[in-house]
């Protein structure tokens, strides 16, 4: 007998794409999986809006947005059609917010198509997505039927007015979310833990963890610096690096300097903080050659996160590369980083603790080219592309087995 051959599917992915201006891990997510399925022979399409487009409408359509948030009827009709059309195995739901809300949930069951859903965040349980507040955890929304703490702390922008549609989103479609996708695909177990305490259906939750493409770009050496990749946003620990940062530094520093890149609303206050010294770069937005080439130059990749991170695509990245992580003591860094073996954890929200790390890490050069080593088996083993495909293509099959089932025992 031959090799067996994988039957190849046919999948519609659906996905809103956050706006350009800032980095998105979950584009790219989105992007890779796309890639990896179509690199493997299967079939995948994308029905897609676009959240750069909300500018150039006019100012009637802009004021409609958040009116569409919990309901947008017309995607539901366009999208159902199209499923009737091209009659895909399965349709794969990424984000839904803004333009295109949990009616293409209604769009699946009118075509009778199964639905899967990644949940890149806690948008099932928390309005913003964030379970963050104030400068720590927050989870005052879990379990709360009309998601009004949200509202009452204006926890999306700020504003009010601006959670109101995603705390309504949240509350009229939850039952329909858990009843119409056969499977939740959490990108941690930690993230599974909180949903499933939430109330959601256990049954429909599994973990399916993000891959990261090989990058190409290995560390060679001890590397040159330490480094923050990301958001430049509170949540992401950004002060609380600077507050390590200058401890670090008054004590004599740790002979490699921090190199800050990204953007975010954080970037005025983290360019002034560098600006002068020599301990410090903060390079900016970088494209995603130049992210691997830093990575790759790197003695650890820092990862403070004052928020409980779904996955943590940085760390993971650098464990790709073969370069150790000092990350947050909580949330999915705890299932990325083995603490002493493939990176540090420090104890979240703590300086003091997170200078600690940094001056281990970087500290014993052959123990860090260890861990780096670790890490790089670590991710052949947990976060490769080989494997995230197997899994993916697995949960497909369970999903549509699911729903030819139920359709059976319905008949």
């Amino acid at each position: 007998m031959g090799p067996e051959v994988t039957p190849r599917m046919h999948v519609l992915v659906v996905h809103n794409r956050y706006s350009s201006a800032q980095p998105s891990g979950e584009n790219r997510v989105v992007d890779q999986e796309v890639g990896l399925l179509r690199a493997a022979g299967h079939r995948v399409e994308v029905f897609e809006r676009r959240s750069d487009d909300i500018a150039g409408r006019s100012l009637p359509g802009k004021a409609a947005v958040p009116l569409l948030v919990p309901w947008n009827p017309a995607v539901r009709a366009e999208l159902a059609a199209r499923l009737r059309t091209e009659r895909p195995d399965v349709v794969h739901i990424h984000n839904v917010f803004p333009l295109l809300s949990p009616a293409v949930l209604a769009a699946c069951a009118d075509a009778g198509i199964p639905a899967v859903a990644t949940l890149h965040n806690y948008t099932q349980v928390c309005p913003p997505g964030t379970l963050h507040r104030d400068g720590r955890p927050c989870f005052e929304c879990v379990g709360s039927v009309a998601s009004l703490p949200a509202v009452r702390h204006g926890c999306y922008r700020n504003s009010r007015l601006a959670t109101v549609p995603l705390a309504v989103s949240l509350t009229v479609n939850r039952r329909r979310w858990w009843s119409g996708v056969e499977r939740f695909f959490c990108i941690s177990a930690a993230q599974r833990d909180v949903l499933v305490r939430s109330g959601m259906p256990p049954e429909r939750l599994t973990v399916k963890h993000n891959f990261v493409p090989d990058p190409g770009a290995f560390r060679a050496g001890a590397g040159e610096q330490l480094l923050f990749l990301g958001r430049l946003a509170e949540p992401k620990g950004v002060r609380l690096l600077m507050a390590a940062w200058d401890d670090i530094a008054a004590s004599g520093g740790v002979g490699v300097p921090l190199v800050l890149a990204g953007a975010g609303p954080l970037e005025r206050e983290v360019t002034a903080w560098a600006a002068g010294r020599d301990d410090v770069r903060y390079v900016g937005l970088l494209d995603l050659d130049q992210c691997r080439q830093a990575v790759a130059r790197s003695v650890a990749v820092v990862a403070p996160s004052m928020a409980m991170e779904t996955f943590g695509l940085v760390v993971a990245e650098a464990m790709a590369a073969g370069v150790p992580a000092v990350a947050a003591g909580h949330g999915a860094f705890v299932e990325l980083v083995e603490d002493g073996v493939t990176g540090l954890l420090h104890r979240p929200g703590e300086p003091a603790s997170l200078a600690s790390c940094l001056r281990r890490i970087t500290a014993d050069p052959a123990r860090n080219q260890e861990m780096g080593k670790a890490a790089r088996r670590r991710y052949e083993q947990r976060f490769s592309p080989a494997v995230g495909l197997e899994r993916l293509v697995d949960e497909y099959r369970t999903a549509i087995a699911g729903r030819t089932e139920s359709m059976g025992g319905s008949t």
